[in-house]
């Protein structure tokens, strides 16, 4: 199944990735689904992220941060060989380049910032293809916070580098081996043992997945992306603005950040999900991890385990304003095969110099795929968001090619 959500023209909407509706509400997504013991650990971080944001204190701290650790800006680097074979105009918003490898980074800056403002001594998080429990391991040391990373065994097994980089970096990596073995689970892990520490630590999410505030606020934390676009945008191409937009989807948070830069523009729209965890474009509502959105479900409602070569897209859903913008026809939400994404990583490698990360490699594949097939015009422009550099995944593709 491909390609299955509305696709609409494109209308530039003021306010559309502004702050939610009252608690937490996108649409009808969102919400706080979360266990009495933890409602009041959210109404917590809501409170110092709402205090964090409007402080020029923090906002000017994690500025710097961005700026001296994490190397922002990142370049809006023209594909020039790949554009003239696709004949469109592709621009890749470099993420590979920052620190730590991946644009997961710029959330746990701002969240072990704001950890360290509420008093937290630890981070918990969940990763699965590694990336983001690197950038938590990072921060961590950065500020001098402990941290414990949930990790699924399947994803500890295909992503042995991260692994061995988070507890070089001092932090304690923990299997999940029940159920899937992968992102799902360690999220589920990572929430129960938040229950029982939440007075001395902090639930670092990964995604704009979670119980509110956490869309949103890592939504607000990855906007730089989008912002930093918009502008470079604005200086290189004649429009000022991109035809299309697009962008790797599993939770959907590099994705959000670099729609919130262009949601009131005419761009259009594009969430590039794995087809194996196509949450947005074939996904049911439901409730888990904390909000109500779209999940990957059988007939009595149960969550189905979501497959994709990438780990960082291995999960069963996407995050709950990515369901809303897909209901407002305002964000399209595609899938690309494994072996597409594959395809796509040897391709930009060899004609830009860039190994991707699979995950972003799913987006590219969906750009080349749109412009053989004529669903992107000749002459488009196109900025994609490129969210990971392939390290990590080498030993995969050593495997297969």
């Amino acid at each position: 199944m491909r390609d299955v959500s509305p696709w609409r023209e494109p209308v530039p909407a003021p306010g559309t990735m502004g702050e939610p509706r009252a608690r937490g509400r996108f649409g009808e997504y969102g919400g706080r689904y979360a266990p009495e013991s933890l409602v009041e650990a959210c109404r917590e971080v809501d409170e110092a992220f709402r205090e964090a944001r409007a402080d020029p204190g923090f906002r000017g701290a994690l500025a710097e941060l961005l700026a001296l650790h994490a190397g922002r800006p990142t370049p809006l680097t023209p594909a020039r060989r790949l554009s003239q074979e696709l004949g469109v105009r592709l621009y890749l918003k470099r993420e590979d380049l920052t620190h730590t490898g991946s644009h997961k980074i710029n959330n746990v800056l701002g969240q072990a910032l704001l950890a360290a403002r509420m008093g937290r001594r630890r981070l918990i998080a969940e990763t699965g293809a590694g990336q983001h429990g690197v950038a938590t391991a990072t921060a961590a040391a950065l500020l001098g916070l402990e941290a414990t990373v949930f990790m699924g065994e399947r994803d500890i097994e295909r992503q042995a580098l991260n692994v061995f980089r988070m507890r070089m970096l001092g932090a304690e990596v923990i299997p999940v081996t029940t159920g899937s073995r992968t992102l799902k689970d360690a999220t589920s892990e990572a929430m129960r043992h938040w229950v029982g520490v939440t007075g001395d630590s902090h639930y670092c999410v990964g995604s704009v997945i979670g119980p509110d505030p956490y869309p949103w606020m890592v939504r607000e934390f990855q906007r730089v992306i989008g912002d930093e676009a918009r502008g470079q945008c604005a200086a290189e191409l004649r429009t000022g603005v991109p035809d299309y937009v697009v962008a790797c989807v599993g939770g959907g948070s590099n994705a959000a950040g670099t729609f919130a830069g262009f949601a009131d523009t005419p761009a259009r729209l594009v969430g590039v999900e794995a087809e194996g965890g196509a949450g947005a474009a074939r996904g049911r509502l439901g409730v888990l991890h904390g909000c109500r959105s779209l999940f990957l479900q059988d007939d009595d409602g149960q969550i189905t385990q979501a497959h994709s070569i990438a780990a960082g897209l291995d999960y069963p859903g996407v995050g709950p304003e990515h369901a809303h913008l897909r209901d407002l026809g305002r964000a399209r939400y595609v899938t690309v095969t494994d072996d597409e994404a594959v395809g796509a990583a040897v391709r930009l490698a060899r004609t830009e110099g860039i190994v991707p990360a699979l995950e972003s490699a799913h987006a590219l594949a969906w750009v080349i795929r749109a412009a053989g097939g004529g669903e992107l015009p000749a002459g488009s422009t196109v900025l994609m968001t490129l969210s990971g550099r392939g390290d990590k995944d080498v030993s995969t593709l050593k495997e297969l090619l």
